[in-house]
């Protein structure tokens, strides 16, 4: 068996869980280890897709840091 976690549920979080302990026919401690499961699983497409984009520019060129052509003449006045 894991471990035994005790938590303080305020009046709407304990009426939800009761209402889908009774939807669901699961027990309070599967419907917490789902919803931390969803939870992880959220927290890790987020951080994922918060990198999609970066570094991407109006001017569409995808190589600008790695390619000398692109810096030719900057920083010359």
């Amino acid at each position: 068996m894991g471990r035994i976690v005790q938590a303080r549920l305020d009046p709407e979080t304990l009426g939800l869980l009761t209402r889908l302990r009774r939807r669901t026919g699961l027990s309070d401690s599967e419907l917490l280890r789902r919803g931390l499961h969803r939870l992880a699983e959220e927290q890790r497409r987020s951080r994922h897709y918060g990198i999609v984009g970066v570094g991407k520019f109006a001017s569409k060129v995808t190589d600008l840091a790695s390619n000398k052509r692109h810096l030719r003449g900057f920083g010359r006045s």
